[in-house]
């Protein structure tokens, strides 16, 4: 990790532009290269070869009284600028966080927690389509957590709307959607032993929703958009195993739309020694619609994987094997798909 130090950050203004060069804030620069082979079954591949390029600022300092703040900005994938956060830690008030995108705030960070030595069991590269519970992540968020108690801490995360949009400054989203406010909370318990320890989280979102497109259908919503999701996570010694479970209600009234998202996964995780570690995991999602004869059998995406992971200081060799049924909620879509990756830390 590089750093550059005595920069003035300004991205703290209004209140906290008294930040000056006596405070000087410290610019940390840290990123990674990934080389990957990918081949799927019953598809064509093509090319089998990719690469990413990954690089995060990370902005820190101090303010008079001992709060710090911190400055985050991600570029992944060869994106413009993927994610970015700007938060103010208190001493005794816990820590309060704009955040851009990124899935990093509210049930958003909880979207799957299952173990694993790599990816997801849908991230070998596999096209699964998979509805995973986000709340107000995607949509430009106040977030706060507070201070932990007895290992546990509460999240809280609100978006005036919750449209999706990622605004500049001096921006704003503008009436793209009929989505209108949501909110997030999270609970997460983390205590440690000398043995091991665990994590238990639950976390539920609502998102206020207008008449929208369907007022125009004659058909009135009933509830608003609801998302949940709790797990537990237990690690004893190089052993880590978890389960998790989640839900999106999608409130519309209309036959032939969505009505509902049910997700379950888990995994366990085994650290051999220092430098390796292995995993197998699984993954099931269904779709339900509004016609009470589709709920009946609602259409099931099921995945599961195998990954493995070597480090050797900065270089990291990883596998991964996954074989999926109905992707992407279609009975059509049975792939098997496996990833060669080697990436390079700096």
């Amino acid at each position: 990790m590089k750093k550059i130090t005595k920069y003035g950050l300004s991205a703290l203004c209004g209140s906290l532009a008294a930040v000056s060069a006596a405070h000087a804030g410290e610019l940390s620069v840290a990123g990674a290269g990934t080389m990957t082979y990918t081949s799927v079954s019953n598809a064509v591949t093509g090319n089998p070869f990719g690469m990413s390029t990954n690089i995060t600022f990370t902005g820190s300092g101090e303010l008079d009284g001992g709060q710090t703040f911190a400055v985050s900005m991600a570029n992944d994938d060869k994106s413009v600028y993927s994610t970015a956060s700007i938060s103010l830690t208190t001493n005794s008030l816990g820590t309060f966080k704009m955040n851009h995108g990124g899935g990093g705030a509210g049930i958003g960070g909880y979207d799957d927690k299952s173990p694993t030595a790599w990816e997801e069991s849908w991230g070998s590269g596999l096209s699964a389509g998979l509805d995973l519970p986000k709340g107000v992540s995607n949509s430009t968020n106040i977030n706060w957590t507070s201070p932990k108690i007895a290992a546990t801490s509460l999240q809280v995360a609100y978006a005036p709307r919750n449209d999706g949009a990622q605004n500049n400054d001096k921006a704003t989203s503008g009436a793209i959607s009929h989505k209108g406010y949501g909110y997030d909370v999270v609970l997460d318990m983390n205590p440690q032993f000398d043995v091991g320890g665990f994590n238990l989280y639950a976390g539920y979102s609502f998102t206020d929703l207008g008449g929208g497109s369907e007022q125009a259908q004659g058909k009135a919503r009933q509830d608003d958009h609801e998302e949940g999701v709790a797990g537990l996570i237990i690690n004893v010694g190089p052993v880590t195993a978890g389960i998790q479970y989640m839900g999106e209600h999608l409130a519309s009234q209309v036959e032939g739309n969505v009505n509902y998202y049910g997700n379950n996964s888990w995994g366990v995780a085994f650290n051999v020694n220092d430098n390796l570690s292995v995993s197998y995991g699984e993954t099931w999602s269904k779709k339900g619609m509004v016609d009470p004869s589709d709920n009946e059998n609602p259409d099931k995406t099921e995945i599961e994987a195998i990954n493995i992971a070597y480090t050797m200081g900065a270089a990291s060799l990883k596998f991964a094997h996954a074989e999926m049924i109905n992707g992407k909620y279609n009975t059509a879509n049975d792939f098997d798909a496996t990833t060669i990756a080697l990436s390079l830390a700096f």
